[in-house]
């Protein structure tokens, strides 16, 4: 079973940085998908940002790129995702999600239908 623990959110003012990890565990993730999606009270879970664990690639939400940057650590099983230049309206609670990508995206890369797995959330708030 995919285990997704997520850290690292906190209270930031606007224009400062924040780093969230997605601590990955439960598979060999060579094929996968992780992504951070992220869900403001009221609204609905948005796409921020997903990478391709084996090469790499990686894709961006529009109101992120630019500022935000996912990456990941092989050795320690782990997605990061870098946020800079914060605004209060990146305010949300920051979820990590995996998905098996062996036969490619099942739907829109943005799409939270193509998870199976989710992380707890970590809080992410941007004051200004």
């Amino acid at each position: 079973q995919v285990q997704l623990v997520e850290s690292g959110g906190g209270l930031v003012q606007a224009g400062g940085s924040l780093r969230v990890s997605c601590a990955a565990s439960g598979r060999t993730f060579s094929s996968y998908f992780l992504g951070w999606f992220r869900q403001a009270p009221g609204k609905e879970r948005d796409f921020v940002a997903a990478i391709r664990w084996s090469s790499g690639i990686t894709y961006y939400a529009d109101s992120v790129k630019g500022r935000f940057t996912i990456s990941r650590d092989n050795a320690k099983s782990t997605v990061y995702l870098q946020m800079n230049k914060l605004k209060p309206e990146d305010t949300a609670v920051y979820y990590c999600a995996a998905t098996d990508g062996s036969k490619g995206w099942r739907y829109p890369y943005y799409d939270t239908r193509n998870y199976d797995f989710w992380g707890q959330g970590t809080q992410v708030t941007v004051s200004s």
